[in-house]
């Protein structure tokens, strides 16, 4: 028997009853909600650069990204069972790797509004999409509402985190978020919305509010 790093789903059982459903149901919640947990990654940029103690914190989030890879190595090479994975990905390097990749090349390579704007937009934003789409009832809003919740999470990260000018801010919050919602919805096996969500409208944004703009 493979070797797991899990307690055979009785936690997302139990959540899933909680919540007034099967297995199924807490597993999508529990996804759902360290998705959504991805964005407290962003504390990178309040802490001071020696709050580890052991390492400067840059060298902390590359061993965390590194501690991903190696337990996505284990999984795909050695069978390593772990929590949250679809069927889908079981032949594939996992959503959640992407989407710490994402995180790190955000913070890393992006300036911190552009970083702020799309991680927050991709944490939130993602999990919303899926659900909306379960559902018929929302139809007719699971593409306008995630796009409306994008474009003001990317205007929080530029004019307010990173206090690039409000008018601006704002047509970019909206370029990035109606790129978002292109990306994120068509379904690839191959190509993971974790993370073109990220990169894509990292990319237009520094490419229209660095590159042409000259913000910083």
């Amino acid at each position: 028997m493979a070797f797991r790093l899990h307690r055979g789903g009785r936690f997302r059982r139990w959540l899933g009853g909680a919540l007034g459903g099967d297995f199924e149901l807490g597993d999508r919640m529990w996804r759902r909600a360290l998705h959504v947990l991805g964005a407290g990654a962003l504390l990178y940029y309040v802490l001071p650069n020696d709050f580890f103690l052991v390492a400067p914190k840059l060298d902390i989030l590359l061993a965390a990204l590194a501690t991903v890879y190696v337990l996505e190595g284990l999984r795909l090479a050695a069978g390593l069972e772990l929590p949250t994975i679809r069927p889908y990905e079981e032949g594939r390097v996992s959503s959640f790797a992407l989407f710490g990749t994402a995180i790190v090349l955000a913070i890393v390579f992006f300036p911190l509004p552009i970083a702020c704007a799309v991680v927050l937009g991709t944490a939130v934003v993602d999990p919303l999409a899926g659900e909306l789409r379960r559902d018929p009832r929302y139809r007719r809003v699971d593409a306008l509402a995630p796009f409306a919740l994008y474009s003001t999470l990317a205007f929080l990260g530029l004019a307010v985190a990173g206090r690039w000018p409000p008018l601006p801010s704002a047509a970019l919050a909206l370029v990035a978020g109606a790129i978002a919602i292109a990306v994120e919805r068509p379904k690839v096996w191959w190509v993971d919305d974790d993370l073109v969500m990220t990169l894509v409208p990292a990319l237009a944004l520094y490419a229209l509010g660095v590159v042409a703009l000259g913000y910083r």
